[in-house]
């Protein structure tokens, strides 16, 4: 049984494929942001299920960030997903700092799309 979610994402790719079956919330924003916004439901007592830098994709290569979250809201903060997304935003932040993001074409942004979303599809699945 796959355990309650919903999912935080910047891709369009993942709203579009993802929304008809769990909560999307779509949010325009950088990447950075969406781990942020987890962490702020981390704060609230969701629990992290996806994380959030699976992949080979550096946090410099790509725009795109899909999270899935529990839905459950337990009381106090889980110790472990805390952990897990601070690392993600120091890590993403020390990549967007150090490296320089390439400007990719359409082709390729939809590549990075697609790659966010088959890897969320799998952990779910």
């Amino acid at each position: 049984m796959i355990e309650p979610l919903f999912i935080v994402t910047n891709n369009p790719m993942s709203k579009e494929k993802f929304e008809e079956k769990f909560k999307v919330e779509f949010i325009d924003v950088p990447q950075l942001d969406i781990l942020k916004k987890v962490r702020n439901y981390i704060h609230k007592g969701n629990r992290i299920l996806t994380h959030p830098l699976m992949g080979s994709v550096k946090p410099n290569e790509t725009p795109y960030r899909t999270v899935c979250v529990s839905t459950e809201v337990v009381n106090g903060v889980d110790l472990q997903s805390l952990e897990i997304i601070e690392n993600a935003i120091g890590t993403t932040e020390k990549f967007l700092r150090d490296f320089n993001t390439p400007k990719w074409s359409e082709k390729i942004l939809t590549d990075f799309q697609v790659i966010d979303s088959d890897l969320i599809d799998h952990a779910i699945n």
